[in-house]
């Protein structure tokens, strides 16, 4: 387990490379991307659901709150992944996004 300052450095890291990551894709994805007191936000254009980005440092955790669901990214192997999957942050979030908006074109990173 990361103690609390390599989770900060690691989760800011990760969060603000899938920041970069969902501007480059939310020009065509209709959905844009704010960022918040830490907290990353990517609000939907039909106004239709919101996914929230929020790093848990009490428990080293990524939390995303998509699609009515909690999903709870750990550490593991330097990135952070679901671990029901094995799905890392972006790939998870390219998923998600699909999912929600039915367009499999959307790519991140």
């Amino acid at each position: 387990m990361l103690d609390e300052a390599a989770f900060r450095r690691e989760s800011d890291s990760a969060l603000e490379s899938l920041k970069q990551a969902l501007i480059e894709a939310e020009e065509d994805g209709g959905f844009e991307v704010e960022e918040k007191n830490g907290v990353l936000n990517v609000l939907f254009e039909d106004g239709s659901a919101k996914f929230v980005f929020t790093p848990n440092t009490p428990v080293r955790q990524i939390w995303i709150s998509a699609l009515s669901t909690s999903f709870k990214l750990e550490w593991h192997d330097g990135q952070f992944v679901l671990p029901k999957t094995g799905e890392a942050l972006q790939l998870l979030t390219q998923r998600l996004l699909r999912e929600h908006l039915s367009d499999d074109s959307i790519t991140l990173g």
